[in-house]
Order: C-alpha cells, then sequence, then structure tokens
C-alpha cells in the first residue's frame, strides 16, 4: 500500500517540527469505514516517533508538541490520532 498525500503530509511536517530518530505513520482510515468521522473525510492514523526533542517532557507535553506540530492538519485532515512519542534515550 503506498503513502497518501495525507500521510505525506503528516511525515514532513513532523520530521521539520522534530527530525526524528524514527518514524513511523500507518493509516488505519480504512477500519473506521461508516464512523462519524470517516464520513466527514477525516483520516485516523496511528504514529510512533522518536526524537531528541521530546527528551525530559512528560508523555502529555510531547502528545502537545506532536499536535502543535501538525496544526491545521488536526481540524479537517485528522480525525484520530493514536501517539507513541518517546525521547530517543528512553521511554
Amino acid at each position: 500500500m503506498g503513502t497518501t498525500d495525507r500521510e505525506q503530509r503528516l511525515r514532513e511536517r513532523l520530521i521539520a517540527a522534530f527530525a526524528p530518530r524514527e518514524l513511523t505513520i500507518v493509516d488505519e482510515s480504512h477500519r473506521h469505514v461508516g464512523h462519524a468521522g470517516a464520513a466527514g473525510g477525516g483520516g485516523h492514523f496511528r504514529i510512533r516517533i522518536v526524537a531528541d526533542a521530546f527528551a525530559g517532557l512528560a508523555p502529555v507535553a510531547r502528545h502537545r508538541r506532536v499536535y502543535a506540530a501538525l496544526g491545521d492538519l488536526m481540524t479537517g485532515e485528522i480525525h484520530a490520532l493514536s501517539i507513541d512519542a518517546r525521547a530517543s534515550d528512553g521511554p
């Protein structure tokens, strides 16, 4: 399965914001067909991101930084986002 334009936009924003050592983005939208968010066009994604930028931050702060980096994508392109954000040196 190829990368979608929406997935590519997520990838570009996360790379620009965090220069991650690891980044995995999985589009799970197909698993949510019929869901209200899917009907509205928003995608369902799962990401795993490992970056030095998360060092010393609590999980909630990491998630907030990811949401901020994705900005306007969170209000239209993305309906649901599962985030596993870790510092390069540990959990």
